[in-house]
């Protein structure tokens, strides 16, 4: 069997490697959100934890209203909600930067 060689013209190798640079991008920029919000959400559980907690031990009508599950519930949907907000927030920011500002040399 015979290969074929098919010579790429000017057009699809600027193509490809503007396409290879917009993956870059797109990697980096949802790792940078992935990881802000992690760090966002972090700080957002150790925030709800604390006086969830302290108000389950010290507060008779949370005594009563707020077992294991109700608190972990209030913590969680705090961290998810961070989370979430946080990730969107740095993808629109970064879907507003021009292609050519994201490019790090």
């Amino acid at each position: 069997m015979s290969k074929k060689v098919v010579a790429e013209s000017p057009l699809q190798r600027n193509s490809l490697a503007s396409l290879d640079q917009k993956l870059a991008m797109a990697k980096r920029c949802s790792h940078e959100g992935v990881v802000a919000g992690a760090k966002a959400a972090v700080l957002a559980t150790i925030a709800t934890a604390i006086p969830t907690m302290a108000s389950a031990r010290m507060l008779p009508w949370a005594r009563a209203n707020l077992n294991h599950t109700a608190q972990a519930l209030i913590i969680s949907t705090a961290y998810f909600i961070v989370a979430d907000k946080t990730v969107l927030a740095t993808a629109r920011k970064n879907s507003f930067k021009s292609p050519s500002s994201n490019i790090e040399a």
